[in-house]
């Protein structure tokens, strides 16, 4: 069986993936079996394709940011695992202090920008971020990651004008697992090609699969080259399913057994393994390995959020933006 790419590609792929799978279990049952964890939790299990396409087609330097489904974009980056978990946990060595929580990462010096809950939030900033890049002088490229609900957002639409009006280097990725908290497409968008709405603006605009991360390597690839060719931004509709809930609390009423089976056999961990094992790639026993390290990373993760002290009452107005002068406050 031939392979596109190589094989340190498939193998980084695996690892990143079950990593990111790894924590997100695992914390799930801290929050749900122990109760260590608290607050909103949403979990990326499902996802994990998009991360890892999205890392080998893209710099060091190349700027993430996200809104609240943020975990494994994080680890992708780069933001340490203890930190991302401390965080969870509200500890003071978390990745945002331990006062932003699961919504909230954040790694300036990984260059991700963010976990921001208020829905579309990220796509106005995101654009912001493009632009200072292109303001700088830099070949640098933002991917700005948003979820089919966010797409109902007015400032999509102002931000892809502005994008297109400047070429902006930003490369907008709507993770679209189907369901906006619990509601469909189909039952809030007369278009439910998402991608298509980038055609309003002249926006190099696709559908990728995001179950499996070469297509999506090779659909990003090709979009950060038109961003620093100074080709302006892409729109990126990229199919993929969660297989948890909305956030920790969702029932999931909304859909059925039955569907979440259909995904559950389309894997995109398990469609990789399935590669790297026909291809010869690796062995069952490398792939074992690959999986212990992951089980080894987190659970040292844990440890460190266990024994890591919650932040000091002084750190709570620590990090809030004041003006003084601002003219509209009064007593």
């Amino acid at each position: 069986m031939a392979t596109k790419f190589s094989k340190e590609t498939y193998l980084y792929w695996y690892e990143l993936m079950q990593l990111i799978r790894t924590f997100e279990l695992t914390a799930e049952e801290k929050y749900k079996m122990e109760g260590k964890i608290r607050g909103f939790f949403h979990a990326y299990v499902g996802q994990e394709a998009i991360a890892a396409g999205c890392m080998t087609a893209t710099k060091p330097e190349d700027i993430f940011i996200t809104g609240y489904r943020d975990h494994g974009l994080a680890i992708s980056k780069g933001v340490s695992v203890d930190s991302c978990m401390a965080e969870l946990y509200g500890k003071a060595t978390g990745c945002a202090k331990g006062k932003g929580g699961s919504m909230h990462f954040f790694g300036k010096e990984q260059h991700f920008y963010g976990g921001h809950g208020i829905v579309g939030a990220q796509i106005g900033v995101g654009t912001g971020l493009a632009f200072a890049e292109h303001y700088k002088g830099t070949e640098n490229v933002v991917l700005c990651f948003f979820g089919d609900g966010a797409a109902r957002q007015g400032i999509l639409h102002e931000s892809f004008n502005l994008a297109m009006l400047w070429k902006l280097p930003v490369i907008y990725i709507c993770e679209n697992n189907n369901y906006a908290m619990g509601t469909s497409v189909e039952r809030t968008s007369n278009i439910h090609d998402i991608y298509k709405l980038g055609a309003a603006y002249d926006m190099p605009s696709e559908m990728v699969d995001g179950m499996d991360p070469e297509t999506v390597h090779e659909a990003v690839a090709k979009a950060v080259k038109r961003a620093r060719e100074k080709g302006g931004p892409t729109l990126l509709e990229i199919k993929t399913y969660r297989y948890k809930g909305h956030s920790i609390s969702d029932p999931q009423k909304y859909r059925t057994k039955e569907e979440v089976d259909e995904y559950k056999a389309k894997d995109p961990i398990n469609q990789l393994r399935k590669t790297i094992l026909d291809s010869k790639t690796a062995t069952e026993a490398q792939i074992r390995e690959i999986d212990t390290r992951c089980d080894e990373v987190v659970a040292a993760s844990v440890k460190f959020a266990e024994e890591s002290p919650f932040p000091n009452d002084d750190e709570v107005l620590k990090d809030v933006y004041v003006d003084e002068h601002y003219p509209f406050i009064t007593d």
